[in-house]
């Protein structure tokens, strides 16, 4: 039987692809054995073995940027996950492994690589991550979903796969209706999905409330507003009363696929994951990449949609000022929402998950 280790995790940008090339592996080959590494208290401890995968976690975690003591338990810890990495990889002798970025995934690839097994890397990001800069010089194929990651790796281990995406969105295009029955809207109303991810995003709830009293009055759109389940509880009690009827407003999304099939315009943050599937569903969307991520790079992945006309970018610093004035004007603007979608379609890649699933079985 062959085996593959698949490391990684951190945030479900890196767990989502993750699970989708295990899932895509197990579909080529139902004989494969799959193993996750993952880090102690992150959120892939919880939803790998959700997903029906075993999983093991290293103490690993990433330095601070500014000089402190905690950085000692850093370097501690990451001579903890060696150790841990060094026995996992003895002990499950795997034929490859996989690398999906974050930090579990640095101490489980050098020690594989220093054991002569190949290392597949997947990198989600128009600007690579850490990790996957200081893997890719003894890895065997670097699977990326942007033009010109030459700029990061070598670029004849580099094949253009594009990003794994939930099997349940491929059908989203055509369940408009069962979408609008779901969420309680009306169908003939424009609708807009504002989302800022599972947890939220701040500055777009902090819009959403600044231009609420302006979309009540948009009596032809509707709005399916996930807050976030951190922001819920304090958003629910600065609005009580204050709700416009065409708002629907939640912590979270139980149907996301559905929430697409509804949506003519998404305003999203820019993570690569979100990007992919925006791109198979041919979303016409406003970005707004975060700024708490490593090197910018939401802003990087927006970008290269922008420069191909196949998003509009509002800076996180301005969104609250000029979301509502993006949105009406979107809105009122079939012909640039249409041409949106055209141009963020062509950019789509359906089956990634295959795709490196069989590069994957290659190696073996």
């Amino acid at each position: 039987m062959k085996k593959v280790i698949i490391s990684g995790g951190g945030t479900g940008g890196h767990i989502f692809p993750a699970l989708s090339i295990a899932n895509a592996l197990k579909r080529l080959n139902k004989d494969i054995e799959i193993l996750f590494v993952g880090a102690e208290g992150k959120m892939e401890m919880e939803k790998v073995p959700e997903a029906g995968y075993k999983i093991v976690g290293l103490p690993v975690r990433g330095l601070q940027r500014k000089l402190t003591l905690n950085n000692l338990k850093v370097l501690w810890n990451l001579w903890r996950s060696l150790k841990k990495a060094k026995r996992v990889v003895r002990e499950f002798k795997p034929d490859v492994v996989v690398g999906v970025g974050g930090y579990a995934s640095g101490p489980i690839g050098k020690v594989a690589t220093n054991a002569g097994i190949p290392l597949v890397l997947q990198e989600q990001n128009s600007y690579a991550g850490v990790t996957n800069k200081l893997l890719a010089k003894k890895a065997a194929k670097i699977c990326v979903a942007y033009e010109g990651m030459e700029r990061f790796f070598p670029q004849e281990k580099i094949i253009f796969t594009g990003n794994p995406v939930r099997k349940d969105l491929l059908n989203a295009v055509s369940e408009r209706a069962e979408g609008i029955a779901f969420y309680g809207l009306n169908a003939n109303k424009k609708t807009v999905l504002v989302t800022g991810g599972s947890l939220g995003a701040g500055s777009i709830n902090k819009a959403m409330v600044r231009w609420l009293e302006k979309i009540a009055g948009w009596k032809d759109v509707q709005v399916i507003w996930q807050c976030g389940s951190y922001y819920h509880k304090e958003l629910e009690e600065q609005l009580k009363g204050r709700m416009p009827e065409n708002v629907k407003f939640m912590p979270f999304l139980k149907r996301m696929d559905l929430a697409y099939a509804c949506a003519d315009l998404v305003v999203a943050r820019a993570g690569a994951g979100t990007i992919s599937e925006l791109c198979l569903l041919g979303k016409a969307v406003v970005l707004v990449p975060s700024p708490n991520v490593a090197e910018d790079h939401q802003t990087k992945n927006a970008m290269a949609l922008v420069n191909k006309q196949a998003a509009v970018m509002v800076k996180d610093a301005e969104v609250v000022e000029r979301l509502g004035g993006v949105m009406e004007r979107l809105l009122q603007d079939d012909g640039e929402r249409k041409s949106l979608s055209e141009h963020i379609l062509t950019l789509a890649m359906k089956d990634s998950d295959e795709v490196i699933a069989r590069e994957i079985l290659k190696i073996m």
